[in-house]
């Protein structure tokens, strides 16, 4: 088998080329993923060619038509696609999985168990126990495995973690999130069909805002402070139109080192569609973003002029950020892109493990299975407290 990467790497400079695109294979046809196909062919280094894309046999067939995968590549269960998959010369190289929440475990643990590296969606699982077996199994067998926490993908996040680490803001003393969004505000929304599964105890879980969205803002705060969530203590609520499980949540959060925090998320915030803002205060400074302006990241050092870093090549940005950058400064770049630069990370990653190369741990930063269950852990820890007279509650 030809290597995928070049026998030479540079691990600080930008990513090398690929002999090949790497072979996708996708489970699950809903909206979430064609945003991720999009992302995946924007790098350049995956293209799509199987999918198991829906449980409808009829529906997946006229969407692996619409896809642009062959008749013989389009696979009634995922199981099916594992197997037939993992027996090809040119069998996929990974997979996507972006089904609902509930069938995450049986769809992940089908391509491991055939060798096969997995990208899933958020929150990993319903349940810990089966997220900790997730990440057992990605252990012993090596495999490679990525959970689509994309808000971290964003080159400015990839700044701020990055000041961090250097004691840009020195010693942290506070950690604020929020994911404020405004969808769920109309009390018809909950009929449609894509969002009803949300809603659905038996398919979202233990929560519905908490699982979904909750879990974006607890890895990102995580991601950038370098610091784990270690208790909360959640009240949850149904704000709008009566719903099985809660549409907002906040908390009281605490981190390492007895850092406090807070964290909000709604669904039912009118005037804020992409509303994920973080705020991370330290000893000599702060940092501050939001994903409506992704492209910015203010950082300021206690008693100077405020900086605003701006997404693009210099100018602040390190060389490790202009990684991620594909258009220059001014023209913008998204949540598409950042999506791209997850799926660059995980193309590398795949590609290292086909090739037997081990690369250093400074080399990719991409959102892990262990990181995944964490996110199970925090759900978990979400309800276990809001059930309980909103008590703290160890993660």
């Amino acid at each position: 088998m030809s290597r995928i990467l070049p026998a030479s790497l540079d691990f600080d400079g930008p990513f090398p080329r690929q002999s090949r695109r790497l072979r996708l294979g996708v489970v699950g046809g809903g909206r979430i993923s064609v945003t991720q196909a999009t992302a995946a062919r924007l790098t350049d280094r995956w293209e799509v060619v199987a999918g198991a894309l829906s449980s409808d046999p009829v529906k997946a067939r006229q969407r692996a038509e619409e896809w642009f995968i062959q008749p013989d590549r389009s696979y009634a269960t995922f199981n099916e696609m594992a197997s037939v998959e993992a027996g090809r010369p040119d069998g996929v190289d990974a997979v996507m999985i972006t089904t609902p929440n509930h069938v995450h475990f049986d769809a992940a643990k089908a391509f491991l168990d055939k060798g096969i590296d997995v990208l899933c969606d958020k929150p990993l699982t319903n349940d810990p126990g089966e997220a900790d077996e997730l990440v057992s199994i990605a252990r012993e067998t090596g495999l490679v495995f990525a959970v689509g926490y994309t808000m971290s993908c964003f080159p400015m996040i990839r700044q701020a973690r990055e000041i961090v680490k250097q004691g840009g803001i020195g010693r942290i003393n506070q950690i604020h999130v929020e994911f404020l969004q405004d969808w769920m505000t109309p009390e018809a929304v909950a009929e449609a069909d894509h969002v009803k599964w949300r809603l659905d105890p038996a398919k979202s879980g233990r929560t519905s805002c908490t699982g979904d969205i909750g879990t974006h803002a607890a890895h990102l705060a995580s991601f950038v402070s370098g610091l784990e969530m270690t208790h909360l203590r959640a009240e949850m609520h149904v704000c709008g139109a009566p719903k099985p499980l809660e549409d907002t949540v906040f908390m009281f959060t605490r981190f390492e080192n007895d850092v406090p925090g807070t964290l909000m998320a709604t669904r039912l915030a009118p005037g804020n569609r992409g509303g994920l803002r973080l705020r991370v205060f330290g000893s000599e400074g702060g940092l501050e973003w939001d994903l409506e302006k992704s492209e910015q990241l203010k950082f300021n050092r206690f008693g100077e002029p405020d900086r605003i870093i701006s997404r693009g090549h210099g100018h602040g940005v390190s060389a490790k950020t202009e990684r991620f950058v594909r258009a220059a400064r001014g023209f913008p770049e998204g949540i598409i892109e950042a999506w791209a630069n997850l799926y660059t990370e995980f193309a590398m990653a795949v590609a290292a493990r086909r090739d037997g190369v081990t690369p250093p741990q400074h080399w990719l930063n991409y959102p892990t299975v262990t990181q995944g269950a964490k996110g199970v852990h925090f759900v978990e820890a979400s309800a276990n407290s809001a059930e309980t007279e909103s008590s703290w509650q160890k993660i």
